[in-house]
């Protein structure tokens, strides 16, 4: 099944543009998705994310599994009637919480045990009950249970860790019903574990393709080896994903790469603890320096929080823990983000090296 279009190549980069088509509508690419853990990107409204035009977002099976738990997921006819959101979905599967959540945590052959971290209670994550939990849910785009490993781990580490991921991902394809189901690389910093991944998630057969286990601790420089080497070995056809990569210089990087698709909370984590990106860089809007300083948070931003507020109000507003201080810092930030892709976009689609140029300041 073709779910991609590329609708232009880059001739100063492996950068493209393209079109994934999902039930809930046409994504462009590069594209990045706020992160909606718990069914809500963390302090907006909808209607934030539709003034800021977020073409998609990703939550989280494990933790909406969790709470408020799939019966009243079904009672509500679905994940996007219960959020009241009609544009794309994406959910991960609960793969990330194999590497955040170690501690409380059991791994064999057959899935992952996790001790719930609000209650203590027990639950154990097969690949079948991850694709389960995702019918139900029923998002646009769904991830397999896969290991993601933390760095650095021995090659045997990371070798047993890719034949679970490629296990799980034959079994969640198998027990998927509807909706687009990709497939997550993983092998560490391994090249040629990564080559393998590639090849048996091909064999498997996946509509698109998800690289896991980046920037959990690893160099730089290993990162950007790991993504060239999965992104030669993966069919241009299809999109590609990097999974929780979000800081702006690492996605105009990525970008040029030819990955597609990107998600991380750092623009809503930084705003909601009063840091604020800007074409000027980062802002600590908590900073004594902001006290009487009234201008906007980015004199080049048009959105709403610009517009109408200044810095030394923003910083008045999270000293006093006045809840309005993260949402127009997180509204901001998150336009930032979109303005960001937008100009990516028209960058590449124009082969314009000024304004390719323009977008690099982070480089």
């Amino acid at each position: 099944m073709n779910i991609f279009e590329v609708t232009h190549q880059s001739k100063l980069s492996k950068a493209r543009t393209g079109k994934l088509y999902t039930p809930h509508g046409i994504v462009k690419t590069p594209c990045f998705m706020p992160v909606g853990t718990q069914a809500t990107v963390k302090s907006q409204m909808l209607r934030n994310l539709q003034e800021n035009e977020v073409q998609m977002i990703c939550t989280n099976a494990y933790h909406i599994y969790l709470r408020p738990g799939l019966d009243i997921i079904t009672k509500a006819g679905g994940l996007h009637k219960f959020m009241g959101f009609n544009q794309p979905i994406l959910t991960d599967s609960g793969g990330f919480q194999v590497f955040s959540l170690a501690k409380i945590r059991k791994i064999d052959d057959d899935g992952v045990t996790f001790r719930s971290h609000i209650d203590g209670s027990s639950h154990k994550f097969t690949p079948e009950f991850v694709a389960n939990i995702q019918n139900v849910l029923a998002p646009d785009i769904k991830m397999p249970l896969d290991e993601c490993i933390e760095w650095p781990s021995t090659r045997e580490a990371t070798l047993k860790a890719l034949q679970h991921t490629t296990s799980w991902a034959k079994r969640c394809k198998l027990a998927n019903k509807e909706g687009l189901l990709f497939g997550i690389v993983q092998g560490g910093s391994f090249s040629d574990l990564r080559k393998r991944s590639c090849h048996e998630l091909l064999e498997i057969d996946f509509p698109g393709f998800a690289i896991g286990g980046i920037c959990c601790g690893e160099p730089k420089q290993i990162s950007k080896e790991m993504i060239r080497t999965v992104i030669e070995e993966l069919p241009p056809e299809k999109p590609r994903y990097l999974m929780g990569v979000g800081p702006p210089e690492d996605i105009v990087e990525y970008v040029k790469l030819g990955i597609d698709m990107f998600d991380c909370s750092i623009p809503t984590r930084e705003g909601r603890t009063g840091a604020a990106f800007t074409s000027q860089g980062k802002l600590v809007i908590k900073n004594a320096q902001y006290k009487e300083d009234f201008t906007p948070l980015d004199p080049n931003c048009e959105c709403d929080t610009c517009t109408n507020h200044t810095r030394a109000y923003v910083r008045h507003l999270f000293q006093t823990n006045e809840m309005l201080g993260p949402i127009l810092l997180t509204f901001h930030n998150i336009h930032f983000y979109m303005k960001l892709m937008q100009e990516i976009r028209e960058a590449i689609q124009e082969d314009s090296a000024n304004l390719y140029k323009n977008i690099c300041f982070y480089t």
